[in-house]
Protein backbone atom coordinates (compact mmCIF):
# COMPACT_ATOMS: atom_id res chain seq x y z
CA UNK A 1 0.00 0.00 0.00
CA UNK A 2 1.36 3.39 -0.99
CA UNK A 3 0.86 6.37 1.31
CA UNK A 4 0.05 9.74 -0.22
CA UNK A 5 1.42 13.07 0.91
CA UNK A 6 -2.06 13.95 2.16
CA UNK A 7 -2.19 10.85 4.38
CA UNK A 8 1.24 11.69 5.79
CA UNK A 9 0.10 15.26 6.52
CA UNK A 10 -2.96 13.97 8.39
CA UNK A 11 -0.73 11.85 10.62
CA UNK A 12 1.53 14.81 11.36
CA UNK A 13 -1.50 17.00 12.17
CA UNK A 14 -2.59 14.42 14.74
CA UNK A 15 0.75 14.63 16.57
CA UNK A 16 -0.20 17.46 19.01
CA UNK A 17 -3.29 15.53 20.10
CA UNK A 18 -1.37 12.27 20.47
CA UNK A 19 1.19 14.11 22.61
CA UNK A 20 -1.51 15.84 24.66
CA UNK A 21 -3.43 12.65 25.49
CA UNK A 22 -0.50 10.25 25.74
CA UNK A 23 -0.84 8.26 28.96
CA UNK A 24 -4.18 9.94 29.77
CA UNK A 25 -7.40 8.12 30.62
CA UNK A 26 -10.42 8.71 28.38
CA UNK A 27 -13.75 7.27 29.53
CA UNK A 28 -16.16 6.46 26.71
CA UNK A 29 -19.82 5.66 27.22
CA UNK A 30 -20.68 3.40 24.31
CA UNK A 31 -24.34 3.09 23.33
CA UNK A 32 -27.06 3.84 20.82
CA UNK A 33 -26.85 3.07 17.12
CA UNK A 34 -23.08 2.60 17.32
CA UNK A 35 -23.74 -0.61 19.29
CA UNK A 36 -26.47 -1.91 16.98
CA UNK A 37 -25.09 -1.11 13.51
CA UNK A 38 -22.31 -3.62 12.83
CA UNK A 39 -20.44 -1.22 10.54
CA UNK A 40 -20.44 1.50 13.20
CA UNK A 41 -19.54 -1.01 15.91
CA UNK A 42 -16.49 -2.17 13.95
CA UNK A 43 -15.43 1.46 13.45
CA UNK A 44 -15.76 2.30 17.16
CA UNK A 45 -13.69 -0.72 18.13
CA UNK A 46 -11.00 0.25 15.58
CA UNK A 47 -10.96 3.79 16.99
CA UNK A 48 -10.55 2.49 20.55
CA UNK A 49 -7.69 0.20 19.53
CA UNK A 50 -6.00 3.08 17.69
CA UNK A 51 -6.31 5.26 20.80
CA UNK A 52 -4.72 2.51 22.85
CA UNK A 53 -1.78 2.01 20.50
CA UNK A 54 -0.93 5.73 20.36
CA UNK A 55 -0.62 5.75 24.14
CA UNK A 56 -4.05 6.70 25.46
CA UNK A 57 -5.91 4.70 28.09
CA UNK A 58 -9.49 4.19 26.85
CA UNK A 59 -12.07 2.80 29.28
CA UNK A 60 -15.39 1.70 27.76
CA UNK A 61 -18.63 1.78 29.72
CA UNK A 62 -21.56 0.32 27.77
CA UNK A 63 -25.31 0.15 27.92
CA UNK A 64 -27.50 -2.35 26.10
CA UNK A 65 -31.13 -1.52 26.84
CA UNK A 66 -32.55 -2.59 23.45
CA UNK A 67 -30.89 -6.01 23.74
CA UNK A 68 -32.30 -6.45 27.25
CA UNK A 69 -35.80 -5.58 26.00
CA UNK A 70 -35.46 -7.99 23.09
CA UNK A 71 -34.50 -10.90 25.36
CA UNK A 72 -37.27 -10.01 27.84
CA UNK A 73 -39.89 -10.20 25.08
CA UNK A 74 -38.43 -13.50 23.86
CA UNK A 75 -38.91 -14.85 27.38
CA UNK A 76 -42.49 -13.59 27.48
CA UNK A 77 -41.88 -10.57 29.73
CA UNK A 78 -42.94 -7.11 28.53
CA UNK A 79 -40.49 -4.28 29.39
CA UNK A 80 -41.89 -1.45 31.51
CA UNK A 81 -40.41 2.03 31.97
CA UNK A 82 -41.07 4.97 34.28
CA UNK A 83 -39.50 8.31 33.29
CA UNK A 84 -37.10 6.46 31.01
CA UNK A 85 -35.93 4.01 33.72
CA UNK A 86 -36.60 0.28 33.36
CA UNK A 87 -38.77 -1.21 36.11
CA UNK A 88 -36.49 -4.01 37.29
CA UNK A 89 -38.00 -6.75 39.44
CA UNK A 90 -35.91 -9.75 40.53
CA UNK A 91 -36.62 -11.73 37.35
CA UNK A 92 -35.82 -8.73 35.12
CA UNK A 93 -32.59 -8.14 37.05
CA UNK A 94 -31.50 -11.70 36.22
CA UNK A 95 -32.14 -10.99 32.52
CA UNK A 96 -30.31 -7.64 32.70
CA UNK A 97 -27.27 -9.28 34.27
CA UNK A 98 -27.31 -12.17 31.80
CA UNK A 99 -27.50 -9.84 28.78
CA UNK A 100 -25.30 -6.91 29.83
CA UNK A 101 -22.55 -8.75 31.73
CA UNK A 102 -22.69 -11.73 29.41
CA UNK A 103 -23.81 -11.44 25.79
CA UNK A 104 -23.36 -7.70 25.20
CA UNK A 105 -20.14 -7.27 27.15
CA UNK A 106 -18.40 -10.25 25.58
CA UNK A 107 -19.54 -9.22 22.10
CA UNK A 108 -17.78 -5.84 22.51
CA UNK A 109 -14.69 -7.52 23.98
CA UNK A 110 -14.52 -9.88 21.01
CA UNK A 111 -14.94 -7.02 18.52
CA UNK A 112 -12.04 -5.08 20.08
CA UNK A 113 -9.83 -8.16 20.17
CA UNK A 114 -10.52 -8.82 16.48
CA UNK A 115 -9.13 -5.34 15.75
CA UNK A 116 -5.86 -6.18 17.49
CA UNK A 117 -6.61 -4.87 20.98
CA UNK A 118 -6.59 -6.77 24.24
CA UNK A 119 -9.92 -6.11 25.92
CA UNK A 120 -11.11 -7.49 29.24
CA UNK A 121 -14.81 -7.55 30.11
CA UNK A 122 -15.97 -6.58 33.59
CA UNK A 123 -19.22 -5.91 35.37
CA UNK A 124 -19.58 -3.55 38.29
CA UNK A 125 -19.60 -6.59 40.56
CA UNK A 126 -16.00 -7.52 39.70
CA UNK A 127 -13.70 -6.40 42.53
CA UNK A 128 -16.62 -4.22 43.75
CA UNK A 129 -15.85 -1.90 40.85
CA UNK A 130 -19.28 -0.20 41.10
CA UNK A 131 -21.11 -0.17 44.43
CA UNK A 132 -24.71 1.02 44.21
CA UNK A 133 -27.73 1.65 46.37
CA UNK A 134 -31.40 1.55 45.51
CA UNK A 135 -32.47 4.57 43.50
CA UNK A 136 -35.26 6.64 44.98
CA UNK A 137 -38.19 7.43 42.69
CA UNK A 138 -41.87 8.33 42.79
CA UNK A 139 -42.69 4.64 42.26
CA UNK A 140 -40.78 1.51 43.24
CA UNK A 141 -38.45 0.69 40.32
CA UNK A 142 -37.16 -2.50 41.93
CA UNK A 143 -33.46 -3.18 41.44
CA UNK A 144 -32.61 0.12 39.79
CA UNK A 145 -29.59 1.62 41.51
CA UNK A 146 -27.57 4.77 41.70
CA UNK A 147 -23.79 4.86 42.07
CA UNK A 148 -22.60 5.12 45.64
CA UNK A 149 -18.91 4.35 45.09
CA UNK A 150 -16.44 3.48 42.33
CA UNK A 151 -13.38 1.39 43.24
CA UNK A 152 -11.04 1.68 40.23
CA UNK A 153 -8.13 -0.46 41.46
CA UNK A 154 -8.85 -3.27 38.98
CA UNK A 155 -8.94 -0.74 36.11
CA UNK A 156 -5.54 0.68 37.05
CA UNK A 157 -4.11 -2.85 37.16
CA UNK A 158 -5.53 -3.67 33.72
CA UNK A 159 -4.31 -0.39 32.19
CA UNK A 160 -0.80 -1.01 33.54
CA UNK A 161 -0.86 -4.40 31.83
CA UNK A 162 -1.89 -2.95 28.46
CA UNK A 163 -5.52 -4.10 28.58
CA UNK A 164 -8.64 -2.19 27.54
CA UNK A 165 -11.42 -2.43 30.16
CA UNK A 166 -14.98 -2.92 28.89
CA UNK A 167 -17.51 -2.41 31.68
CA UNK A 168 -21.18 -3.34 31.94
CA UNK A 169 -23.20 -1.36 34.45
CA UNK A 170 -24.48 -4.16 36.66
CA UNK A 171 -23.49 -2.97 40.13
CA UNK A 172 -23.11 -4.60 43.52
CA UNK A 173 -25.44 -3.58 46.36
CA UNK A 174 -24.53 -3.27 50.04
CA UNK A 175 -25.90 -6.76 50.78
CA UNK A 176 -24.45 -8.39 47.67
CA UNK A 177 -27.54 -7.94 45.50
CA UNK A 178 -27.27 -6.77 41.89
CA UNK A 179 -28.50 -3.38 40.69
CA UNK A 180 -29.19 -2.07 37.20
CA UNK A 181 -27.53 1.37 36.94
CA UNK A 182 -27.81 3.95 34.16
CA UNK A 183 -24.67 3.74 31.96
CA UNK A 184 -24.35 7.52 31.55
CA UNK A 185 -24.31 7.96 35.33
CA UNK A 186 -21.70 5.24 35.76
CA UNK A 187 -19.48 6.77 33.06
CA UNK A 188 -19.64 10.21 34.69
CA UNK A 189 -18.80 8.92 38.16
CA UNK A 190 -16.05 6.67 36.81
CA UNK A 191 -14.44 9.48 34.82
CA UNK A 192 -14.33 11.64 37.96
CA UNK A 193 -12.92 8.82 40.10
CA UNK A 194 -10.23 8.00 37.53
CA UNK A 195 -9.37 11.69 37.06
CA UNK A 196 -9.85 11.12 33.34
CA UNK A 197 -8.79 13.75 30.83
CA UNK A 198 -12.04 13.38 28.91
CA UNK A 199 -15.47 11.85 29.20
CA UNK A 200 -17.16 11.07 25.88
CA UNK A 201 -20.82 10.03 25.73
CA UNK A 202 -21.86 8.48 22.41
CA UNK A 203 -25.55 8.93 21.65
CA UNK A 204 -28.02 9.16 18.77
CA UNK A 205 -28.36 12.95 18.57
CA UNK A 206 -25.86 15.60 17.38
CA UNK A 207 -25.35 16.87 20.94
CA UNK A 208 -27.25 19.40 23.07
CA UNK A 209 -29.61 21.43 20.89
CA UNK A 210 -30.87 24.93 21.62
CA UNK A 211 -34.13 23.81 20.02
CA UNK A 212 -34.82 20.06 20.04
CA UNK A 213 -36.89 20.46 16.87
CA UNK A 214 -33.96 22.02 15.00
CA UNK A 215 -30.95 19.71 14.42
CA UNK A 216 -28.94 22.73 13.23
CA UNK A 217 -29.20 24.47 16.63
CA UNK A 218 -26.29 22.50 18.12
CA UNK A 219 -24.54 24.13 21.08
CA UNK A 220 -20.85 23.39 20.53
CA UNK A 221 -19.60 24.38 24.01
CA UNK A 222 -21.12 25.34 27.34
CA UNK A 223 -20.33 25.47 31.05
CA UNK A 224 -21.69 23.06 33.64
CA UNK A 225 -23.86 25.85 35.06
CA UNK A 226 -25.34 26.58 31.63
CA UNK A 227 -26.04 22.89 31.08
CA UNK A 228 -27.83 22.55 34.44
CA UNK A 229 -29.88 25.66 33.66
CA UNK A 230 -31.14 23.89 30.52
CA UNK A 231 -32.30 21.01 32.72
CA UNK A 232 -33.96 23.31 35.27
CA UNK A 233 -35.75 25.31 32.57
CA UNK A 234 -37.04 22.18 30.86
CA UNK A 235 -35.18 22.91 27.60
CA UNK A 236 -33.25 19.64 27.88
CA UNK A 237 -35.28 16.66 26.69
CA UNK A 238 -35.88 13.73 29.01
CA UNK A 239 -33.29 11.43 27.43
CA UNK A 240 -30.66 14.17 27.53
CA UNK A 241 -31.00 14.84 31.28
CA UNK A 242 -28.94 11.85 32.53
CA UNK A 243 -26.27 12.68 29.95
CA UNK A 244 -26.03 16.28 31.14
CA UNK A 245 -25.99 15.11 34.76
CA UNK A 246 -23.14 12.70 33.97
CA UNK A 247 -21.08 15.37 32.20
CA UNK A 248 -21.60 17.86 35.01
CA UNK A 249 -20.66 15.27 37.66
CA UNK A 250 -17.49 14.48 35.70
CA UNK A 251 -16.25 18.05 35.16
CA UNK A 252 -17.11 19.10 38.70
CA UNK A 253 -15.22 16.02 39.84
CA UNK A 254 -12.02 17.09 38.09
CA UNK A 255 -12.40 15.91 34.48
CA UNK A 256 -11.21 18.66 32.15
CA UNK A 257 -13.83 18.21 29.43
CA UNK A 258 -16.94 16.14 28.83
CA UNK A 259 -18.49 15.63 25.40
CA UNK A 260 -21.84 14.45 24.07
CA UNK A 261 -21.31 13.29 20.49
CA UNK A 262 -23.28 11.69 17.68
CA UNK A 263 -22.26 8.03 17.59
CA UNK A 264 -24.11 7.57 14.31
CA UNK A 265 -21.30 9.42 12.53
CA UNK A 266 -18.47 7.16 11.35
CA UNK A 267 -15.17 7.84 13.18
CA UNK A 268 -16.97 10.07 15.68
CA UNK A 269 -14.42 9.29 18.41
CA UNK A 270 -11.44 10.20 16.25
CA UNK A 271 -13.08 13.41 15.05
CA UNK A 272 -13.67 14.42 18.66
CA UNK A 273 -10.17 13.63 19.90
CA UNK A 274 -7.96 14.58 16.96
CA UNK A 275 -9.48 17.89 15.84
CA UNK A 276 -9.64 21.38 17.37
CA UNK A 277 -13.36 21.88 16.80
CA UNK A 278 -14.47 18.33 17.58
CA UNK A 279 -18.10 17.36 17.12
CA UNK A 280 -21.12 17.47 19.39
CA UNK A 281 -21.31 19.49 22.62
CA UNK A 282 -18.42 20.07 25.01
CA UNK A 283 -19.15 20.79 28.68
CA UNK A 284 -16.51 22.27 30.98
CA UNK A 285 -16.49 23.25 34.64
Amino acid sequence: MQYTEEQASILVEALPYIRRYYGKTIVIKYGGAAMVDERLKEGVCQDVVLMHYVGMRPVLVHGGGPEVSEVMRRLGKEPSFVNGLRVTDAETMEIVEMVLAGKTNKSIVGAINRQGGQAVGLSGRDADLIVAEKAEAEVDLGFVGRVRQVNPGILETLAAGGYIPVISTVACGPDGESYNVNADSVAGEMAARLKAEKLILMTDVPGILQDVQDPDSLISAMSADEAMEMVRSGRASRGMIPKIDACVAAVRGGVERAHIIDGRRPRALLMEIFTDTGIGTMITA
